[in-house]
């Protein structure tokens, strides 16, 4: 259990924490946290959206699943951010069109629809800090749209190994989790992972993935 309190947790949100507007303090205040255990699937495509959702603690992982079974992950929500589908859900009276699933035990704060649109209506501070929140997520979700449809598969690949060996020679991953991470095929990925094998850049082992020369995947990377 971490020693978050409803009092101190706008300090996660500098934005938010700098302003002293009255009428942002008296909305949030005494806003309740939820605790919500790693694994736990928070919202499925279909749900009504109810709560502006922040996160304190932890990390969200907002993934779509297709008819077919596949399964692509859009972006996480860290800790001081916030969720661009559950913006969009709000501002638009709309339904949730994907999923969000706790990667960690997660900590959040909750502002429900009614405080949301009167913090909206009445808080400048607040009103930026949703907006330019919005933004920043759309913009990375442009990104990611744009290396699925334009992005070489085995470049992808390349970097996304790269990050994930960051801070050890051995990434604990599956071909599905690597697929659905990148937008492809897990069949697609297990053909490029062999052939990154042969050439001697990793290893595959049963559930992970050891990086042998990450200077051949850095040029894979970058090619």
């Amino acid at each position: 259990m971490n020693n978050i309190t409803s009092q101190d947790w706008l300090g996660r949100f500098p934005a938010l924490a700098a302003s002293r507007d009255p009428e942002l303090q008296r909305l949030v205040a005494d806003m309740p946290l939820m605790q919500v255990p790693a694994g736990v699937t928070v919202f499925r495509a279909g749900d009504a959206c109810e709560r502006y959702l922040m996160v304190l603690e932890g990390s969200v992982r907002v993934q779509k699943l297709a008819e077919n079974g596949r399964e692509i992950v859009l972006y996480r929500v860290a800790a001081g951010e916030t969720c661009v589908l559950t913006t969009s859900c709000l501002l638009a009276s709309e339904r949730y069109p994907a999923e969000g699933v706790t990667e960690s035990p997660v900590t959040a704060a909750g502002l429900p629809l009614a405080r949301f649109q009167e913090a909206l209506a009445r808080s400048e501070a607040f009103r930026r800090f949703v907006f330019a929140s919005f933004g920043e997520r759309i913009a990375e979700l442009m990104t990611l749209v744009e290396a699925i449809a334009f992005g070489r598969m085995d470049n992808r690949l390349a970097q996304r190994l790269l990050a994930l060996g960051q801070s050890a020679s051995r990434v604990t991953i599956t071909h599905q989790q690597l697929a659905a991470e990148l937008g492809s095929a897990r069949e697609v990925i297990s053909r490029l992972l062999k052939e990154f094998e042969r050439h001697g850049c990793i290893a595959l082992e049963r559930g992970e993935i050891a990086i042998l020369d990450p200077a051949a995947l850095a040029r894979l990377a970058n090619r």
